[in-house]
């Protein structure tokens, strides 16, 4: 007729325990583990689960303008007895980027995922931009590729050839050039500028949207001289 929370060697009687044998038995949440409970424990002490809430909306993220987290919670309704099963996580959190302040103005170019594509769309562009006279001068960025996703390599479009050309470690030349160069802050989206050292930075390719992974900028070039297999184009 005993129910002790917890382990408890106090909780004591005399009786008969589950294995049929006669004397000193348990009546704590532990016994079941130790295989020494009086043999009614079972329904005197009937082990309640724990029971938890639904999950929360998902937070937003934790701060503006840099990689961080958002956070979702639950809470518990009814706490374990008797042996239940402990209560799972209260939290969960994941990953997440917000693109724009709390004041709603766009956050610096480094956070903007790169939009990039092969450097041969380039001459055709070019000559669509000379028709109306208002192409500026742009430039390229070098960057090392730190981390590819495997859908890069499994292109068989002949359109999407080119991400096969992209390889962890390797470092690539991208350009930016009108009319993908931004008129007011004369910088193509994505291209890192404003970011620390060594930052990891966001690249997708157009076209695969399974073709993605992370890179870091290594140096600005006024003169692009890009060797064409790894030579693309911010979009």
């Amino acid at each position: 007729g005993l129910c002790c929370p917890g382990r408890d060697p106090a909780c004591l009687s005399l009786g008969w325990r589950p294995d049929g044998s006669h004397g000193p038995c348990y009546c704590d949440e532990e016994c079941a583990r130790t295989l020494d409970c009086c043999h009614d424990h079972a329904e005197t002490c009937p082990v309640v689960p724990c029971v938890v809430s639904q999950w929360s909306v998902w937070s937003g993220c934790a701060e503006p303008c840099k990689t961080t987290y958002r956070v979702r919670r639950r809470h518990v309704i009814q706490e374990p007895r008797n042996g239940g099963e402990a209560c799972p996580p209260l939290e969960e959190r994941a990953g997440c980027v917000e693109y724009w302040t709390r004041q709603g103005t766009e956050c610096k170019q480094s956070l903007v995922p790169a939009l990039i594509t092969t450097g041969g769309f380039g001459k055709a562009r070019k000559k669509r931009a000379a028709a109306d006279g208002s192409e500026r001068a742009g430039y390229c960025v070098e960057f090392q590729l730190m981390a590819i996703t495997p859908g890069c390599l499994h292109s068989h479009h002949s359109y999407t050839r080119w991400m096969q050309y992209l390889r962890e470690g390797h470092t690539v030349c991208v350009e930016c050039q009108h009319p993908a160069l931004d008129s007011t802050s004369l910088h193509c989206y994505g291209d890192g500028s404003g970011s620390k050292k060594n930052q990891l930075l966001h690249w997708q390719a157009v076209g695969n949207p399974q073709c993605k992974g992370t890179w870091k900028r290594i140096r600005q070039l006024d003169t692009c001289s890009c060797p064409s297999v790894h030579s693309f184009l911010f979009i």
